[in-house]
């Protein structure tokens, strides 16, 4: 992650090796060596020579004109946000100097509105670290408490896991929004202490973080399994906070009237039978 990382070579290269010459309308003869397209073949269908793309992919030109970039988003088949991410590194933004890392802090008036919610509802920072959250969220999940971080729940949890039926699409889509909303920032000692957790100890973390899939987290359906109520649907909202850029507010909630909103008030009704009642206070 040092000064001299090659960001947009790695990139372009990665998502080479996902076009298959068959996307990009090329006829594949005989045994190929490498996955996906190759270098000349990326450089003729994007208008650029060879030997220029070479220098993109080993970093020895870094600021590409936009219309190279776009055409490279073109070849390699990427989707708006992936082609803005492309854009982005190619920009050739001033790298800042590594910092100590600063504490993200909920606001106090978002905090508590988070808490006066009854439905499950949280909120999450830029490196997807639990920021605050209510007890409607910690009955859905154990780990979905201040303190905690999505990614490492997620890929290192099996309880965690056992939440989502649909496990690998789950996780495919935290990484490519986990690497938008990173961007280029990657000397961030945060961000480089969770991605060597990680790639260390998940290799499907490292598979997926190899892909450099990148994509917005937005609010859509979640299918969950409970160990209490069983499956769940609901719909998730993703809601920028105010004045605390990075930071998300995620909330939860049912369709009325189906049975994953009965089965969230009953359970929100098992976490309060099971919330130890407080003793008096001595007069």
């Amino acid at each position: 992650m040092s000064d001299e990382s090659n960001l947009l070579g790695d990139y372009v290269r990665a998502r080479r090796e996902l076009v298959t010459p068959e996307q990009a309308g090329i006829s594949s003869v005989g045994v190929r060596r490498v996955p996906g397209l190759r270098r000349e073949e990326v450089a003729m269908l994007a208008g650029i020579s060879a030997d220029y793309y070479l220098r993109l992919e080993q970093g020895r030109d870094r600021n590409p004109s936009a219309q190279v970039l776009e055409s490279l988003a073109r070849v390699l088949r990427l989707d708006d946000d992936a082609t803005a991410y492309l854009l982005r590194l190619g920009a050739g933004e001033p790298r800042r100097r590594r910092r100590r890392p600063k504490k993200e802090s909920v606001p106090a008036g978002v905090a508590k509105l988070v808490g006066t919610l009854d439905l499950p509802a949280y909120v999450e920072g830029r490196y997807f670290d639990v920021l605050a959250a209510n007890a409607p969220a910690a009955a859905l999940s154990p780990r979905l408490v201040a303190g905690r971080n999505r990614l490492r729940d997620v890929f290192l949890d099996p309880a965690e896991q056992a939440l989502f039926p649909d496990w690998e699409d789950a996780v495919q889509g935290m990484v490519a929004g986990f690497r938008k909303s990173v961007g280029t920032d990657t000397d961030d000692p945060r961000f480089i202490e969770l991605v060597g957790e990680l790639s260390l100890l998940s290799p499907r973390f490292s598979g997926l973080w190899a892909r450099h899939d990148v994509n917005t987290c937005e609010g859509a359906p979640k299918h969950l399994d409970h160990p209490q109520v069983g499956e769940l649907w609901l719909n998730r909202e993703r809601l920028g906070v105010s004045g605390a850029p990075g930071q998300t507010l995620v909330i939860l909630h049912p369709d009325p009237g189906t049975g994953s909103a009965e089965k969230l008030t009953l359970l929100a009704s098992i976490t309060r039978t099971a919330e130890p009642r407080r003793r008096p206070e001595p007069c």
